[in-house]
C-alpha cells in the first residue's frame, strides 16, 4: 500500500501491519495487542499431585549425591529375573557411602565380606567409580561368592539415577545389563 494511501487510511481507523490490514480503532489494537501478550506469557498451573513423578536420570539430580549413604535392596539381571539381594555373612547388607567430607568425592562400603574404599565422579548425570580398593579378608559364605560381583558393577556403571523423593533411591545400571536398587540409609 503506497504511503500516502496508508496515511489516508490511518485517518480513517484502518492499520496495516506488515501485509494485513484490519478495521480495529488504533485503542482497539493497543488493547487487543496487550492481550494477546498477556496470554502469550501466562505460565500454566498444576497442583503438586498432577505433577509426573521426576525422571529418576535427570543430570541434575544425580548432583544430590554427594554425602549420602544406601544399602543395596535388589539386584535385577537383563532378562527380568532378580538376584538375592546380597548381605554379608553376618546378615549386614552390602553398603555405598558416597562422601565429601575430605574435600574430594570418596566412595566406600561394605561389599559382603570385606570393606572398600576409593573415588567416584558425577559427570554429565553419571556416577562413576575410581579404583575401588578393599580389605583382604578371606569369606567362605555368601558374602564372598558375592562380593566380586558387586565389586564388578560398581566399576562398570553405564547409566545411574537418583529419586530423592521419599522412598529415596539409587539405581545404578551396569554394562552387562544388571540394576542395582539402592534404598537411602536409614529410611
Amino acid at each position: 500500500m503506497p504511503r500516502d494511501a496508508l496515511d489516508g487510511a490511518a485517518r480513517n481507523g484502518l492499520r496495516q501491519i506488515g501485509s494485513v490490514r484490519t478495521n480495529l480503532p488504533r485503542g482497539a489494537f493497543a488493547f487487543a495487542a496487550a492481550a494477546l501478550l498477556c496470554t502469550a506469557c501466562a505460565m500454566p498451573k498444576h497442583l503438586d499431585a498432577d505433577a509426573p513423578p521426576p525422571d529418576p536420570f535427570n543430570p541434575a539430580a544425580t548432583q544430590l549425591l554427594d554425602n549420602t549413604s544406601w544399602d543395596l535392596t535388589g539386584w535385577t539381571q537383563p532378562g527380568g529375573a532378580s538376584r538375592t539381594v546380597p548381605h554379608g555373612d553376618d546378615g549386614q547388607a552390602l553398603t555405598l557411602t558416597l562422601s565429601t567430607a575430605n574435600g574430594q568425592r570418596l566412595a566406600s562400603g561394605f561389599s559382603g565380606c570385606n570393606r572398600f574404599t576409593g573415588t567416584y565422579l558425577l559427570r554429565d548425570g553419571k556416577l562413576s567409580f575410581g579404583p575401588l580398593a578393599s580389605t583382604r579378608m578371606a569369606c567362605a559364605g555368601t558374602g564372598g561368592q558375592l562380593e566380586p560381583a558387586y565389586l564388578d558393577a560398581l566399576a562398570h556403571v553405564e547409566r545411574s539415577g537418583v529419586q530423592m523423593q521419599p522412598p529415596q533411591q539409587l539405581q545404578l545400571i551396569v554394562a552387562n545389563g544388571d540394576t542395582l536398587t539402592f534404598a537411602r540409609h536409614g529410611q
